[in-house]
């Protein structure tokens, strides 16, 4: 490309760099307040600079290591299950051969995934109502006592990711059915040829064309291990099941916008960017050494 002609690309690329720019760069000049005592009386620069002890703070609040424990294992836990998920249902989906069947089973399980978190949470406490909720119906029906789902911290992580997997998993699938349906069918024709049955050209063909857009998936999951939908959990949050459902996203919530301390949760955020921060370059440079795929 010649010189003359790059500023027909530098236009296509300004609106991409302005977005950039206003929505991602100047907020972080807000970031200081997470240094000073904030108070909106004398704006960022006229408020006092207390340097870490918001952060010092947080640290040693009695609730610092059950936030983070419950943060971490809800996503450590939603990732070991959900992540796997999407890659079998693309497989699954690229073995029907009947186009129509294939058609409904694909938006049936794209559905979900348009139904709002709002809802989504409404349907948990309908369908795990212990008095009319289905679920318990069948449990009274066998005989068992009913079980107060929403109550009960040990529930919490398992309603929180089963449902999430449900709704988002038919959704994540379209990267991966765009990856085999991207795939020669030549080497299926040749595997057949050879003899090869459904399982061994899934094994051969299939998962080596996944693996490498599955690593970039997995490094970016790895990225956001400290980071929950904190709708979702607010929604979900009860004084009985608080044990669990007490994480990061809600504690920031409670404090930011319930008492005002905007300083404090500035603080809070920017510590739980800069671990996702690290845990992103550890994973993605441990993935570029052990396989070659990377991000960067």
């Amino acid at each position: 490309m010649k010189k003359q002609n790059d500023w027909q690309l530098w236009v296509l690329l300004l609106p991409a760099l302005l977005y950039f720019f206003v929505f991602c760069y100047l907020p972080m000049y807000g970031i200081q307040i997470a240094f000073r005592d904030y108070k909106a009386v004398f704006g960022i620069l006229g408020s006092k600079w207390v340097g870490l002890k918001n952060f010092s703070d947080f640290f040693s609040t009695y609730y610092f290591a059950r936030l983070l424990g419950n943060t971490f294992l809800l996503n450590i836990f939603g990732l070991l299950w959900g992540f796997p998920i999407p890659i079998i249902l693309a497989i699954s989906l690229n073995q029907i051969e009947h186009p129509l069947y294939k058609k409904l089973v694909q938006t049936s399980i794209y559905i979900p995934h348009f139904i709002s978190t709002v809802v989504m949470v409404g349907m948990l406490y309908l369908f795990l109502s212990p008095s009319n909720g289905i679920f318990n119906k069948f449990i009274g029906m066998a005989g068992g006592a009913p079980i107060y789902f929403m109550a009960e911290p040990g529930w919490f992580r398992t309603l929180f990711i089963g449902s999430d997997i449900w709704q988002h998993a038919g959704w994540s699938t379209i990267l991966y059915i765009a990856t085999l349906t991207g795939i020669d069918p030549e080497l299926y024709e040749a595997a057949t040829v050879d003899g090869a049955t459904k399982g061994q050209k899934i094994w051969h063909i299939d998962i080596p064309h996944l693996m490498p857009i599955a690593v970039m998936m997995l490094i970016l999951s790895c990225g956001s291990l400290l980071i929950s939908n904190t709708d979702k959990a607010l929604l979900m949050k009860t004084a009985a099941n608080s044990a669990r459902s007490d994480i990061i996203g809600v504690y920031v919530y409670e404090m930011g916008l319930g008492k005002a301390q905007f300083s404090y949760t500035a603080a809070i955020g920017l510590f739980t960017n800069v671990i996702n921060f690290i845990t992103i370059m550890i994973v993605n440079s441990v993935s570029k050494k052990l396989n070659e795929t990377s991000l960067f």
